[in-house]
């Protein structure tokens, strides 16, 4: 009996070390920081179509979590293997196994700050919208050319840059290409209040040819200040059925963004953007005009301005003219101080 007694004794004791260590161990896995260990806190994407498996790699490359073992046991026990869902997360320094799959596993995505300027063509707006969400180039253009082709709003290839009001807007890693289109033309009928509606009906726009001009406008000049008188002059040469002549439609025209001097070849090629061979606006905006160029359009300076040229004092600042005759003077200035600085920095160099 004794022997018996001694055997349950070593059973119990082997027994309960053995459970005292697996609770230990457990508990270790559980609650023990082993996500960014000593690190700073850092986001980590997982893309749509990813595996766990993946995912275990992502974070072993990224030098994320310090015990691989223990977060994959953990992983399997709460099912994150069989839920992956694509995603921005925020992983946090010391994190634990439990907190940091509650997090991965919960759904608890970042938001992302999409951000697009200074943009001319669609293709270039692919790239800025999807640059850091889950969202491809060619996924965003190809919903994109669905939603021109069944919109009832006059959006088409040509002038679909106006349906984007350039500003700062949150979004998902994971969000889909008909979600994110849909959130912009959201975003584009909440900008076009009524107010701005009214303004835009009174000059015998449409908002999106209101943004094609504003486009224009932006072009013109660096100076703000200046943008309501410059949209004047053009709405009254839309008014008088005069060309606009605006150089900044010949650089589109022409595809030369690089272009610093319009000159009179250039003033002949064919092209709809062409404004001094054809009246009226182009089809399409020449670039994503600003919300503050696209207000100055519809609080235009009301004026006589039909001419404008570039300031003799080389400010940024334009000349403005009622006639021909007047431009003509201003353009003289413009063009003997333009010839003498050229002068001045011929000498210079030869001096050199």
């Amino acid at each position: 009996m004794q022997g018996v007694s001694k055997i349950k004794l070593v059973v119990y004791l082997v027994g309960s070390m053995l459970l005292i260590t697996f609770s230990f161990y457990f508990y270790q896995i559980v609650y023990t920081p082993n996500i960014l260990v000593d690190q700073e806190d850092r986001l980590f994407v997982i893309k749509t179509g990813t595996r766990y498996r993946e995912v275990l790699e992502d974070l072993g490359k990224q030098h994320m979590v310090d015990d691989m073992v223990s977060f994959s046991f953990l992983a399997r026990l709460k099912n994150f293997d069989r839920s992956i869902q694509p995603g921005r997360y925020m992983l946090r320094r010391n994190m634990t196994n439990l907190a940091a799959i509650a997090a991965l596993q919960g759904g608890k995505n970042e938001s992302i700050n999409v951000t697009f300027t200074n943009v001319r063509l669609v293709s270039e707006l692919n790239e800025k919208v999807t640059r850091n969400i889950g969202v491809t180039p060619d996924e965003f253009e190809e919903a994109l050319d669905e939603f021109i082709s069944t919109n009832q709003e006059g959006f088409a290839r040509e002038n679909i840059l106006c349906m984007f009001i350039p500003n700062t807007y949150k979004v998902y890693f994971n969000v889909v290409p008909e979600e994110l289109i849909g959130r912009m033309h959201d975003e584009y009928l909440k900008f076009w209040t009524d107010e701005r509606k009214s303004k835009a009906a009174a000059i015998g726009l449409t908002p999106i040819e209101v943004s094609i001009l504003a486009s224009i406008v932006q072009a013109e000049s660096v100076k703000q200040d200046e943008a309501p008188t410059i949209a004047g002059l053009y709405i009254n040469r839309l008014k008088k059925d005069m060309p606009l002549q605006a150089d900044p439609t010949l650089v589109f025209a022409v595809g030369d963004f690089t272009l610093k001097r319009v000159l009179n070849e250039h003033k002949e090629v064919d092209s709809p953007y062409n404004t001094y061979k054809y009246a009226g606006l182009p089809p399409g905006p020449i670039n994503m005009p600003q919300i503050t160029s696209i207000d100055a359009v519809l609080n235009y300076k009301k004026s006589n301005y039909l001419f404008m040229c570039a300031r003799e004092d080389f400010s940024g600042y334009h000349n403005f003219a009622n006639t021909l005759r007047e431009h003509n003077q201003n353009a003289l200035r413009y063009q003997t101080a333009l010839s003498i600085e050229m002068r001045k920095g011929a000498a210079q160099r030869r001096k050199r």
